[in-house]
């Protein structure tokens, strides 16, 4: 592989229900830690990107004001936007302005603070991420949109909701031992069944999704620092390259959206082109971090991403293949459905992961020496997709 960009330092804060500071702090927090990861201070930094979805933030032109607040100015800034893959999507920036020369070293924050706003306007608002014109107004939100993906998945492939059980069971095994998820209790099938009245997983939400099949919101912040080949072996002694970079798009509305049994055709166009770049098929990665939003959105992934065939997601999840020591480890840090997902912090969460699984340094959610990872992150539902392909 080209060894031209690589990754010197990754930040995260804990992801919490309601953080107590500013979008300043919260951002503060997870560039503090990324810049002693790599050993640098603001003056080494040529440029910085921030990311979220805007419509959470109360500040108008968040980048301008992060990046005083940070230090990184008169060093230019950038405002990326692709809601739910929005720091994924600012590592590709990132990636392309460096391979571009333009500059040397560049940062990637991604923060969200969405308890600034109340439930009923974060649905109202994720409802907007939809066409206004000829949708939105109708009241379509996440989980319908997925669950209409996981009925036409179910009436075609036989998945049941067990399966879909069992994808929440494994995100809490390691949601418990990863300290910076939001959700850290154990999840038990008995969880999941209605007849219980305790059990707090079983209540519907959008036929067949449950409570215990939706991630939940939350506040956090991400930090990825980018350097060059020269740069990134003088200042790193662990560097992560970045072997391969894909994105793809989808049309809006769900209308116009050809085959809902297949998945996001994102995920599969997007794998597709990083693959083709970095050299290597699904077969040569080692651990994996995908976009799991809700437990239908792991299982579609895997066959987008080529780790099973389609229609056959639901086998590795029975077999417990995506464990820790299963034959593909996926979201072994609890993912979404145990970290939380502020949205514009998600994929660079995703990226410190796999970062940290290469450099051997995930401490309990360590799989086995990898030398190959992926990160897979979706924006909406499916709208925008990015897959990018890390190397030792």
């Amino acid at each position: 592989m080209a060894k031209d960009v690589a990754v010197i330092g990754v930040g995260q804060t804990y992801f919490v229900r309601g953080y107590e500071g500013s979008i300043r702090e919260l951002a503060f927090e997870a560039f503090r830690e990324a810049a002693q990861d790599a050993g640098i201070t603001q003056k080494d930094i040529g440029a910085s990107i921030f990311c979220s979805a805007p419509e959470y933030d109360k500040q108008r032109s968040p980048a301008g004001v992060l990046a005083e607040y940070l230090g990184l100015i008169p060093q230019p800034t950038f405002y990326i936007e692709t809601v739910c893959s929005s720091s994924s999507s600012g590592v590709k920036v990132a990636y392309s302005m460096i391979k571009a020369g333009l500059h040397d070293v560049v940062a990637v924050v991604g923060f969200q603070k969405m308890s600034e706003i109340t439930s009923a306007e974060s649905q109202e608002r994720m409802g907007r991420g939809a066409d206004i014109q000829w949708e939105a107004p109708f009241g379509t939100m996440m989980p319908a949109y997925y669950a209409l993906y996981a009925q036409a998945y179910m009436a075609k492939n036989g998945l049941t909701p067990d399966d879909l059980m069992k994808v929440r069971v494994k995100a809490a095994t390691y949601g418990q031992i990863n300290e910076r998820a939001v959700y850290r209790k154990g999840v038990k099938p008995e969880d999941f069944d209605p007849n219980n009245p305790e059990a707090k997983m079983a209540g519907p939400v959008a036929s067949p999704l449950r409570v215990g099949d939706c991630c939940a919101n939350a506040d956090g912040a991400s930090c990825v620092i980018l350097a060059n080949a020269e740069k990134a072996k003088a200042f790193s002694k662990k560097p992560v390259w970045i072997m391969g970079i894909g994105a793809a798009s989808e049309a809006v509305n769900m209308s116009a959206r050809p085959d809902f049994a297949k998945g996001l055709s994102v995920g599969y166009g997007a794998a597709a082109e990083a693959y083709k770049m970095a050299g290597v098929t699904a077969k040569d990665i080692k651990v994996a971090e995908v976009h799991d939003c809700f437990t239908i959105a792991e299982i579609m992934a895997y066959e987008g991403l080529g780790f099973a065939k389609p229609g056959d997601g639901k086998a590795l999840i029975q077999a417990k293949e995506t464990y820790k020591e299963g034959r593909i480890p996926v979201n072994v840090d609890g993912g979404l459905l145990s970290k939380g997902h502020p949205i514009g912090a998600t994929g660079g969460s995703q990226i410190r992961t796999i970062v940290l699984q290469l450099r051997g340094e995930a401490g309990p959610m360590q799989v086995k020496d990898p030398d190959i990872g992926l990160v897979h992150n979706v924006g909406g539902v499916g709208l925008y997709g990015n897959v990018t392909i890390f190397g030792r």
